[in-house]
């Protein structure tokens, strides 16, 4: 029992700065947006891919100021699971953890499966089982030991990135394609892409639910978010520029590695073999990154009883949840080994959508004294997380409905029991 002695009520260790906390939120964005989204969102968009992204930014952008705001007042490990309980009720904050919790699992899942087309595609889905099993390891010991990986994860994509955006500016200039956006583009792929999209921006959470582990958290959270944001949208654009310009829509939308096949198109095929090591990489930073973030709304959810309490254990040395992370990476690892990528991408986007239409109206409730957001940031980011979420592949749509109405209806079962209890 030496391990989990006052576990239950074990509070996390503050390691994190404002680098560290940048370096986690990059880790989640890039490489899930990048090597995962860019592809089916463009099979949805067409030439209107760029208009897409600039419109899951500014969604991303809402969800990422109220998301900092609250972050701030409520600096405790769940994100908008504690903010929705705070300042909504105990229902919405529930809500929001379960839209996290399961939409962020199908995201693990999916990168995980980045991780295996990538570096063995024949093994698919062995190595993604084999990754989670890896980086769940790594979390159990800290998060520190998390932040410094991801720094070094971090570092080789953003090479990478550069290498890809330099050979397509360079050596694609006689191939380029044509960038006529909106030729080929209807409102309602434009939507049901930036959706997608939204998938890829969706890692400032980490930063968000990690707030038990920041150092000075209504300095550093603040000041975090919008500066991972602003680096992937820069990011984000450089490299959908350069891919369209060689490629063009169809073929991107058609490629399962269109930045490993951009830099052939461009002349330069020497190149993606790194690229494809350089979206391994990216997929277990993303992968790293969004376990610690499942398994800190797990621990928050827990402490609340609305998840099973034995899942609030704090490691007495390690000063994780380390019942949650074991059990978060038990559930994608059978994901990983069960499932495919884009069908993950759209479940999550739906979930997490979810969870920001609550952060957004908890936002909504700040006063002006207690840091509130300009009052359109949260109107504009509830009423784009709403549009983009039903603006997604039907599947998925139906499918995200339903998981979150069957979380709505064991919470209203559980109440009732408690309610017949007392």
């Amino acid at each position: 029992m030496g391990t989990t002695a006052s576990a239950e009520a074990g509070e996390l260790k503050r390691h994190l700065g404002v680098f560290d906390a940048v370096m986690i939120g990059l880790g989640s964005m890039i490489g899930a947006g990048i090597f995962a989204a860019l592809a089916p969102a463009a099979g949805a968009a067409g030439s209107g891919l760029l208009l897409s992204l600039a419109l899951a930014a500014v969604v991303a952008y809402c969800n990422a100021t109220s998301s900092a705001r609250l972050a701030a007042r409520y600096p405790r490990s769940g994100g908008a699971y504690v903010y929705g309980r705070e300042r909504l009720g105990d229902f919405w904050g529930y809500l929001a953890g379960w839209g996290f919790i399961v939409g962020k699992t199908a995201s693990c899942a999916a990168m995980a499966l980045t991780v295996g087309s990538y570096a063995w595609p024949g093994q698919a889905h062995a190595v993604a089982v084999a990754a989670v099993v890896a980086l769940t390891a790594v979390n159990y010991v800290g998060v520190q030991k998390s932040a410094w990986l991801t720094r070094g994860i971090v570092a080789v994509v953003l090479a990478v990135l550069a290498g890809v955006v330099t050979a397509c500016a360079l050596g694609g200039t006689a191939r380029a394609a044509r960038l006529d956006v909106g030729t080929d583009a209807t409102f309602g792929g434009v939507l049901q892409a930036a959706g997608l999209l939204f998938f890829a921006f969706a890692g400032y959470a980490r930063i968000a639910t990690l707030g038990e582990e920041v150092r000075d958290p209504k300095r550093t959270i603040p000041r975090a978010i919008p500066t991972a944001l602003g680096i992937t949208l820069v990011v984000y654009a450089a490299v959908a520029v350069a891919v369209l310009a060689v490629l063009g829509p169809e073929r991107l939308a058609d490629s399962t590695a269109p930045l490993a096949e951009a830099v052939r198109v461009a002349g330069v095929p020497g190149l993606a073999p790194v690229v494809r090591v350089g979206a391994a990489v990216a997929a277990l930073g993303s992968l790293l990154a969004l376990i610690l973030g499942v398994s800190r709304t797990t621990l928050a959810m827990a402490r609340d009883r609305h998840l099973p309490h034995v899942l609030a254990a704090v490691h007495s040395r390690f000063k994780v949840p380390h019942h949650a992370e074991l059990a978060v990476g038990a559930m994608v690892a059978v994901l990983a080994a069960t499932t495919d990528v884009r069908g993950a991408i759209g479940f999550s986007s739906f979930g997490v959508l979810a969870y920001y239409t609550v952060a957004n109206a908890s936002a909504w409730t700040l006063t002006r004294a207690e840091g509130r957001p300009a009052r359109i940031v949260p109107v504009v980011g509830t009423a784009g997380c709403l549009v983009l979420a039903f603006a997604l592949p039907l599947a998925s749509a139906l499918w995200g409905a339903t998981v979150i109405g069957a979380g709505a209806a064991a919470y209203g079962l559980r109440k009732a029991l408690d309610r017949r209890d007392d």
